[in-house]
C-alpha cells in the first residue's frame, strides 16, 4: 500500500527547498581548508622571499668581497677568504641552517680566472608548507662579480712627450739594460719602438698608448694603460741657496790640476776638458751648454744638484778621453733648514732638473759615444730631447741607478746602457685603479 504523503509534510520540503538561510555557513565550511591553506602559503612565501634576499644579499657582496681583494693583486690567494668573511658579515636570520658558501674562480667575457662566483643555499622545513608536500623548502643563490686589477707603474726610462708617435725608441745595435722599467707618456700608437736588432732587457713596459717591440718583450708590455703620469709634473723647480753669478773656464796646459767649484749661478754654461771636482750644493746652469765632451781628466761632484734655466744643454761624453765622469745627488738630509726643505724627500736624488720656466722651445741633450759615465740619481728634463749615441758605455763597469725622464729619448748606434735602480727607488709613473662588478 501506498503511503500518503500528509500536506504538513509537503509543506515542509516546499519551504526547506525554498529556505536561504545557511547557505553561507555552509560555504565558510567548505572554503574554510582552502583560505586556510592559502593563508599559510602567503606566510611560508614571504618567509622564503625574506631568505632568497637576505641570502643573494651575502653572496653578493662575498663576491665582490673576493673580486676586490683580486683587483689589488691578481695573485693574492685572499680572495676566498675575503669573501666568505663578507658572506658572514652580511647574513643574519638565515646563519643557522644556510649552507657553507662555495667560493670558486670562473671565467667572464672570454677571459681567464677573472672572476669570483659565491654560492650558497638554505633548506628548512616551514609550519604550512611542510604540512602539505612533507619536506623542507629549499632556495639557492648565485653571484659572479668580474675584476679588473689595478697597477703601479714604475720607470727608470721615461719619455714625457704626449701626442706623438715614437717619443720612446731603441734602434742600431743597442743594448739597455734597465730591469726598473720602461715607459712612455704618449697615447699615440707606436709611442714606444724597439728595434729588433736591439737588445733590451726589462721587466716591465707601459704605455698610454702602443708600442712595438720584439716578441720576447710582449709578456713585459702593458698598453693602453690609463694613470701613466709625469709624477714630477707639480715639482717646483729648487730654490738654489747661492745665486750668485758665476764663470768658468777651463785654462789651458796642465790637466792634472783639480778645479774646485762652488754652487752659484753659472751663466754661459761649463765647458769642462780639465780636472774639475763640484762641491756640495745646488747649481744653477743658466744658458749655454753644460759641456762634458772632451774632458780628459775626471769630472766629480758628491752631493750636488744641477738646475738647467734658459734651455741649457747637456752634453756628455768624447772621441775615447781618458776623463770619467762620476757625480752623485743630494740627500733628503741636504736639504733640511733650506727653502726646498717642504719637499725635501722629492728633490732626493734628482741630479738634474730642467726647469721649463720662459721656455718655449725644446732643448737638445746629448750623451755622445766612447764616455765613461758613472752616475747615480735622476734627469729630469721635461722639455728636452735627449740622443743616447754612438759607444757610450754608461754604468757598463761599475752599474749604479740613474733614471733618465725626458720629453723623448732616442738610444741608439752601439750604445750600452745599464742602470740597476731597485724597485723600491725607482720613479712611480702613476697608476690604475681596480676595477669590480657584478655580472650575475
Amino acid at each position: 500500500m501506498r503511503a500518503k504523503i500528509t500536506p504538513f509534510l509537503k509543506r515542509f520540503v516546499k519551504r526547506l527547498a525554498r529556505s536561504k538561510s545557511g547557505n553561507a555557513m555552509l560555504f565558510v565550511a567548505l572554503g574554510m581548508p582552502v583560505l586556510i591553506g592559502a593563508a599559510g602559503y602567503a606566510v611560508d612565501m614571504a618567509q622564503l622571499y625574506m631568505w632568497k634576499r637576505e641570502l643573494q644579499h651575502s653572496v653578493d657582496q662575498a663576491a665582490l668581497a673576493g673580486a676586490w681583494a683580486l683587483a689589488y693583486d691578481k695573485n693574492s690567494n685572499n680572495y676566498e677568504t675575503r669573501a666568505l668573511q663578507e658572506f658572514n658579515s652580511n647574513e643574519a636570520i638565515t646563519t643557522a641552517f644556510a649552507s657553507t658558501p662555495v667560493v670558486q674562480l670562473g671565467n667572464y667575457d672570454g677571459g681567464n680566472n677573472n672572476s669570483v662566483i659565491v654560492s650558497a643555499s638554505v633548506a628548512r622545513r616551514l609550519p604550512f608548507s611542510s604540512f602539505l608536500v612533507d619536506k623542507p623548502l629549499y632556495m639557492s643563490a648565485r653571484a659572479q662579480a668580474t675584476y679588473a686589477a689595478g697597477a703601479t707603474y714604475k720607470a727608470c726610462l721615461m719619455a714625457l712627450k704626449e701626442g706623438q708617435s715614437g717619443t720612446f725608441t731603441v734602434g742600431g745595435n743597442a743594448t739597455v739594460k734597465a730591469k726598473c722599467g720602461l715607459g712612455a707618456l704618449s697615447c699615440e700608437d707606436d709611442a714606444i719602438v724597439i728595434d729588433g736588432s736591439s737588445s733590451v732587457d726589462t721587466d716591465s713596459i707601459v704605455t698610454c698608448g702602443t708600442a712595438d717591440v720584439p716578441s720576447g718583450l710582449e709578456s713585459k708590455l702593458t698598453e693602453n694603460a690609463s694613470g701613466v703620469e709625469d709624477s714630477f709634473a707639480d715639482l717646483p723647480a729648487p730654490t738654489p741657496d747661492n745665486e750668485t753669478q758665476k764663470t768658468f773656464s777651463c785654462p789651458n796646459g796642465n790637466s792634472s790640476t783639480t778645479h774646485y767649484l762652488s754652487p752659484g749661478r753659472y751663466t754661459g754654461g761649463l765647458n769642462l776638458k780639465c780636472k774639475v771636482v763640484f762641491t756640495k750644493g745646488v747649481y744653477v746652469i743658466d744658458g749655454g751648454v753644460f759641456d762634458m765632451t772632451d774632458q780628459k781628466s775626471d769630472i766629480t761632484g758628491t752631493n750636488v744638484m744641477f738646475i738647467l734655466r734658459n734651455g741649457a744643454q747637456i752634453k756628455i761624453g768624447g772621441s775615447g778621453n781618458a776623463g770619467k765622469v762620476n757625480l752623485t745627488p743630494m740627500e733628503a738630509a741636504d736639504f733640511v733648514g733650506t727653502a726646498n726643505e717642504p719637499y725635501k724627500d722629492r728633490y732626493a736624488s734628482m741630479l738634474f732638473y730642467e726647469d721649463k720656466t720662459g721656455q718655449t722651445s725644446e732643448v737638445e741633450h746629448r750623451i755622445n759615444g766612447n764616455s765613461q759615465i758613472q752616475v747615480r740619481g735622476t734627469f729630469y728634463l721635461p722639455n728636452g730631447n735627449v740622443t743616447v749615441n754612438g759607444d757610450s758605455g754608461i754604468n757598463v763597469a761599475n752599474p749604479l741607478c740613474f733614471q733618465l725622464w725626458a720629453l723623448t729619448l732616442k738610444i741608439q748606434g752601439n750604445t750600452k746602457l745599464t742602470t740597476t735602480c731597485a724597485s723600491e727607488v725607482t720613479n712611480g709613473a702613476g697608476s690604475a685603479a681596480g676595477g669590480v662588478r657584478l655580472v650575475a
